[in-house]
C-alpha cells in the first residue's frame, strides 16, 4: 500500500478519535450541569415545602390563639418579671380566649423540657403526697395541661396556683380549666419574687422539667421559710441523688444542702411511657418537708461553700479537696482523710466549725 495512502488513513483515523473524545467530553459536561441544575432545583424545592410547612404551622397557631402576637409586646416582661406585673397577671390574666369551642393540646416544646403526665392515677398518688399540715395554698409549678392540676383543685380547701412560662399552655388552661380564672401567673418560677406574691406559706408541687429540676430545688432551698413542703416528680436520677443517704454514690451536694433542712421521702418511680412525649428516663416522686431546723449551728455560707468545694472533687479525701478553701493550713483531725459522701449533715457541720477555727487563726 503506498504511504501516502497510509498516512492519509491515519490522519484520517486521528481525526476521528479527536472528534469522539471532544463529542465525549461535551456530553459528560451537559450531563454534569443537568445534574447541578437537578439537584439546586430540588434543593429550592425542599427550601420551599419546609417555609410552607412553617408558615402553615404559624397560621394554625394564630387561628387558634388570637392573642399569641401578644408575647412579642410583652417580651421584657418575661425576661425580667417583676412583682407588680406578676401580680396584675395573676389578678387579670391577659385574654387568651381561643377562637375554636375545641382546643387543641398543647405542643411540648423540647427547649422548655416539656414532657406531659398522661396517667391519671399518678397524678392523684402526686396531688394526695402532701402530708396533713401541708400549707393549703399550692403553687404547682409548670402545668401544662392540667392533669396534675385537677387533682390539686379537689383537694378540700386547696387554694391552686400555678406558674407557667408557656404562653401556648396558659391559653390552654385558660380554656379548659376556668376555675384557674385569676390563679395563673405566666412567668419563669426561678425569676419569681414568691415573698412579694405570697403573705404566707405555701406548698409547692409539679412535673419538673428535667433540664431545670437542680434550680428549682436551689430555689426551694433558698425559700425554705416560705416553703415548708413540697411534692414533684424530677428525674429519677436527681430524686434518688436528693433523697440518698450518706455513703451512697449518688450523695452530693444536694443531698445534704436540701436534707440540712427538710426530711426527704423518695414516693415512687414512674416509667416513660407514663408521659407524651416519653422521655428517655425514669422519673421519681419525692416529697421535702420542712424540719425544725432554722440555723444551723455554724456558719451557713461557709457551710454552703464546704459543701460545694468538697464534691467537686468527690474521690479525693477531705484534706485535698478542700485545698482552695484551707489553702497551705495543717488538718490533722481524722475527719479530714475521709471522702465527702461518708460525711452525714451533721458532720458537715461540725467540719465547717473545724474549718472556721482553722481561717480565723
Amino acid at each position: 500500500m503506498p504511504v501516502a495512502v497510509m498516512m492519509v488513513m491515519m490522519m484520517f483515523t486521528v481525526v476521528m478519535m479527536m472528534v469522539v473524545f471532544v463529542l465525549t467530553f461535551v456530553m459528560m459536561l451537559v450531563l454534569a450541569i443537568v445534574v447541578m441544575v437537578v439537584m439546586m432545583l430540588t434543593v429550592v424545592m425542599m427550601v420551599m415545602l419546609m417555609l410552607i410547612v412553617r408558615m402553615l404551622h404559624l397560621i394554625q397557631v394564630f387561628c387558634f390563639h388570637d392573642c399569641m402576637f401578644l408575647k412579642f409586646f410583652r417580651k421584657q416582661k418575661y425576661d425580667t418579671p417583676d412583682a407588680t406585673w406578676l401580680q396584675n397577671c395573676v389578678q387579670k390574666n391577659l385574654s387568651c380566649e381561643p377562637k375554636s369551642t375545641v382546643m387543641q393540646k398543647v405542643r411540648a416544646k423540647k427547649n422548655l423540657g416539656q414532657h406531659f403526665l398522661t396517667n391519671q392515677s399518678i397524678a392523684a398518688r402526686i396531688a394526695n403526697g402532701f402530708t396533713p399540715s401541708a400549707p393549703n395554698v399550692i403553687l404547682e409549678i409548670g402545668p401544662g395541661m392540667g392533669i396534675l392540676t385537677r387533682h390539686l383543685l379537689n383537694r378540700p380547701g386547696a387554694d391552686v396556683r400555678v406558674v407557667e412560662i408557656d404562653h401556648e399552655s396558659v391559653c390552654y388552661l385558660m380554656a379548659e380549666m376556668p376555675e384557674l380564672n385569676g390563679r395563673i401567673i405566666e412567668g419563669d418560677f426561678l425569676k419569681l419574687d414568691l415573698q412579694a406574691l405570697f403573705a404566707k406559706p405555701i406548698s409547692v408541687a409539679g412535673n419538673f422539667p428535667y433540664n431545670i429540676s437542680s434550680q428549682i430545688l436551689f430555689k426551694i432551698l433558698e425559700n425554705r421559710q416560705m416553703i415548708p413542703e413540697m411534692v414533684g416528680m424530677f428525674q429519677k436520677e436527681v430524686a434518688e441523688r436528693v433523697a440518698s443517704a450518706p455513703g451512697s454514690k449518688v450523695y452530693g451536694i444536694l443531698s445534704v444542702l436540701l436534707q440540712a433542712y427538710y426530711n426527704i421521702n423518695y414516693l415512687f418511680t414512674v416509667n416513660e411511657c407514663e408521659f407524651d412525649p416519653p422521655p428517655k428516663v425514669k422519673s421519681g416522686v419525692i416529697r421535702l418537708t420542712r424540719n425544725n431546723v432554722e440555723h444551723l449551728p455554724c456558719d451557713e455560707e461557709l457551710f454552703t461553700k464546704v459543701v460545694k468545694t468538697s464534691f467537686n472533687q468527690r474521690r479525693k479525701t477531705l484534706s485535698n479537696s478542700l485545698k482552695p478553701i484551707l489553702q497551705d493550713r495543717r488538718c490533722d483531725q481524722p475527719v479530714f482523710r475521709q471522702r465527702p459522701e461518708q460525711l452525714s449533715v451533721s458532720e458537715f457541720v461540725e467540719l465547717t466549725n473545724i474549718i472556721d477555727g482553722l481561717l480565723k487563726n
